[in-house]
């Protein structure tokens, strides 16, 4: 990262949800400076991720643009209905930019809970304690990639950004 970054992401471990919390709005915030071209978010169900904040949706607004993309995995969908508004109309908003995507071959607690950004990672390997790593290092990103991708081709469509009714 450069000196004229306007944020400092964790290079290192993190601990507790505070700092995952804040690491998340960091990441989106730099995406969306940088006009990264993809992220992928992955997380059992989003509950305990600022997404209801209006400041994380704002950045996506600044992020979302022609040539984006956005893939989130998880193993449900309902607690964003129930806990980020904000979010679900960006989403509604951007549909065309995100792809959600249900995995339900893993157990919850096999669930990664990371961010994977164009050169940035945020990966949280404990949730209860939301303890994990973020950074540039390649191998690690390289991992993280892989299992992410594994996640996706073993998912299938899911949280649709409108629902239709008779």
């Amino acid at each position: 990262m450069s000196t004229n970054d306007p944020v400092s992401l964790v290079a290192g471990a993190f601990s507790g949800p505070a700092e995952f919390a804040q690491g998340i709005r960091d990441f989106i915030t730099l995406a969306a400076d940088q006009k990264w071209p993809h992220m992928v978010w992955s997380d059992i169900d989003f509950e305990d991720w600022p997404l209801r904040e209006r400041s994380v949706v704002e950045a996506l607004n600044k992020w979302a643009g022609p040539g984006r993309t956005l893939t989130m995995l998880a193993k449900r969908y309902n607690r964003v209905t129930l806990l980020h508004p904000r979010f679900v109309q960006w989403r509604v908003t951007w549909s065309h930019l995100v792809d959600c995507r249900v995995v339900k071959h893993l157990d919850d607690s096999e669930m990664p809970s990371a961010l994977l950004g164009s050169e940035w990672f945020l990966h949280r390997r404990e949730l209860t304690r939301s303890i994990g790593v973020g950074g540039r290092d390649v191998r690690a990103r390289v991992a993280l990639t892989e299992l992410l991708d594994e996640c996706k081709r073993q998912s299938s469509p899911g949280f649709p950004a409108t629902t239709l009714g008779l």
